[in-house]
């Protein structure tokens, strides 16, 4: 597996988001890279006491990627109330962890790779990354507190560096394949 970069986002980028698209696209990478050589079976197994899969992560890291690009350019609205979730909203997050019956490696990780070129190619466009919104209700976000898209961006590279550490445990745990080391 070659890391893929989005040169056309990159290239028109400053240097301050060439940077940090260069930083995300790495972490991306190292997500990815755990996935190489499986079934979809193999990524579906979970390999530790946790919930967690490969192809599971790699949804769950797309969805939330998904939601924090909508939530530069939308605001807190294209993210929900988390404080007004009832258990089937509960129930239905928590098949972003895992893989369901239908679902391959090939088109989970397709679906990433679509994800990870518009929110490239939005950060490469955006008029200023200052440009901030409260965030969305949420028993682990501190009221009114607002975040730029710089800060978004932030941390959407921290949640997929965060799930890549946890990737490469289950891969480990699976076959002993390692990303690095």
């Amino acid at each position: 597996m070659t890391q893929t970069t989005h040169t056309t986002a990159t290239a028109t980028a400053t240097d301050e988001r060439a940077d940090l698209l260069e930083a995300l696209a790495k972490q991306r990478y190292f997500l990815r890279f755990t996935t190489r050589d499986l079934t979809d079976e193999q990524a579906g197994q979970r390999t530790t006491v946790s919930e967690l899969c490969l192809g599971g992560l790699i949804k769950h890291v797309t969805s939330v990627e998904r939601k924090w690009a909508d939530f530069i350019v939308n605001g807190p609205a294209m993210m929900g109330d988390f404080t007004a979730m009832t258990e089937a909203d509960w129930a239905r997050r928590a098949d972003e962890f895992r893989m369901l019956p239908g679902e391959t490696l090939e088109g989970v990780l397709a679906e990433y790779e679509e994800v990870a070129r518009r929110t490239d190619e939005l950060v490469a466009a955006l008029p200023d990354l200052n440009a901030a919104h409260p965030l969305p209700k949420a028993p682990w976000f501190e009221a009114d507190a607002r975040w730029s898209a710089r800060r978004t961006l932030l941390h959407i590279i921290a949640e997929t560096a965060q799930h890549a550490g946890h990737a490469d445990i289950i891969r480990e745990s699976l076959d002993g394949a390692k990303s690095m080391g």
